[in-house]
């Protein structure tokens, strides 16, 4: 390994390695399994997933070609980039924890997911009817004038951005 692991991987590094969807998978499916596979069943998994045919249906050639393939070139790629370790001696690979510099471009799967976009719409839709209501009623809406609604709406806003925010950031 030629980076430390806590050294931070560069975009262009980020992209480098993500360019290639087998070493995306070979991420992906680290993750999925605790950080630890054996590169034999990885290249079986891979294999399955690039036939789009059940792990029992390949060929002996299907899977040989694949574990070359990330035995040679995307194994040692991503080592080098402190993102796996590659023990020889069993075959087991492991992330490292430099992966984690790559979540702002391959998230986890099962991470849970935002739907921000609703969060916005719908904190938009709530705040127009009482921002509306307030303003057709001429009284206060529930004992609240016009103006105290529209700051409520914008500080609920920016606090739904700062925690839109938050979660961008965290890994």
């Amino acid at each position: 390994m030629s980076q430390s692991s806590t050294a931070e991987i560069s975009q262009d590094l980020a992209y480098d390695l993500l360019s290639s969807s087998r070493r995306r998978f070979v991420i992906s499916t680290l993750r999925s399994e605790n950080g630890s596979m054996e590169l034999n069943e990885l290249s079986e998994r891979l294999a399955a997933w690039e036939n789009d045919t059940p792990v029992e249906d390949l060929t002996d050639q299907q899977i040989k070609r694949i574990y070359v393939s990330l035995y040679q070139t995307h194994i040692p790629k991503l080592s080098e980039a402190g993102v796996v370790s590659y023990d020889q001696d069993t075959g087991q690979i492991s992330l490292e924890h430099t992966v984690q510099h790559l979540n702002l471009y391959i998230p986890s799967e099962g991470r849970s997911t935002v739907p921000w976009l609703h969060l916005y719409l719908g904190l938009a839709v709530v705040g127009l009817v009482f921002f509306t209501g307030s303003i057709l009623v001429g009284d206060p809406v529930l004992g609240i004038d016009t103006t105290m609604v529209g700051v409520a709406i914008l500080i609920t806003y920016g606090v739904l951005s700062a925690a839109q925010y938050m979660s961008a950031r965290s890994p």
